[in-house]
C-alpha cells in the first residue's frame, strides 16, 4: 500500500471504517488491503490486535469477505430490511473468535465494581472476530439507523450520522463536503 491511501477512520464505529477499506465504490472500486500485511496493518492502526500478531497469509480472502457482509447487513437494516442469512452467518462466525472481555475488579469511592481489560486479539482472526462484534452491536442498536453513505459522487464512505438533526450528507466535510461545494460552485460559474 502506498502512503497516499492511508485508510480513513471517519465512520465513527470500527465495524463502519473497516468497510471503508475498499474505496470509491461508487466508482471503480479501489482495495487497500492488498496484502496480509495490509490488514495487520488496519488491525493495528484501529487498536484491535496485539504488536505480537502476525499477518496470516490465508487471512485476506476471509477479511474481505466478512468486510463486504457487514457493508450488506449494515445498509439492508438502515435502510429498515433484514441482513441476509449467509451475512448473518459470516458475521457470526467471525464473532466467535473474537476474545472475549476480561473481568477484573476495581475499588472506587469506596464501592467494588466490575472493569474490564482492553479488548487486544493476539491473532488476525480474532482482530476481525472484534470488528464483527461491532457490527453485531451495531446492527441490534438504533444507531444503524442513522448510518450514512457519503453522498459525494466520488466518495461512498459509511459512517453513522451523529449531527443532532440527523441529515449529514457527507462522511467529512473538510474532505467531501467541501469539495463537492466547490465544484458545485464551479459549475454554476462556468454557465
Amino acid at each position: 500500500m502506498t502512503a497516499d491511501d492511508e485508510w480513513i477512520r471517519d465512520g465513527g464505529r470500527v465495524c463502519l471504517d473497516f468497510v471503508n477499506t475498499l474505496r470509491d465504490r461508487w466508482a471503480v472500486p479501489r482495495e487497500t488491503l492488498q496484502e496480509p500485511d495490509d490488514l495487520l496493518r488496519w488491525l493495528r492502526g484501529a487498536g484491535l490486535v496485539t504488536q505480537e500478531a502476525d499477518a496470516a497469509a490465508d487471512a485476506l480472502a476471509p477479511a474481505r469477505s466478512l468486510r463486504e457482509a457487514i457493508d450488506r447487513a449494515v445498509l439492508s437494516v438502515a435502510g429498515g430490511g433484514l441482513p441476509g442469512p449467509a451475512d448473518v452467518r459470516t458475521i457470526n462466525e467471525a464473532v466467535r473468535a473474537a476474545p472475549r472481555p476480561l473481568l477484573q475488579l476495581l475499588v472506587r469511592d469506596g464501592r467494588l465494581e466490575a472493569a474490564s481489560a482492553p479488548d487486544l486479539a493476539d491473532d488476525v482472526a480474532a482482530g476481525l472476530g472484534l470488528v464483527a462484534r461491532d457490527a453485531a452491536e451495531l446492527l441490534l442498536s438504533p444507531e444503524v439507523r442513522r448510518v450514512r453513505v457519503c453522498g459525494s459522487d466520488r466518495c461512498g464512505l459509511r459512517f453513522v450520522d451523529r449531527s443532532q438533526a440527523g441529515r449529514r450528507r457527507w462522511c467529512s466535510m473538510s474532505r467531501c463536503g467541501n469539495r463537492t461545494k466547490v465544484r458545485r460552485h464551479q459549475r454554476r460559474v462556468q454557465k
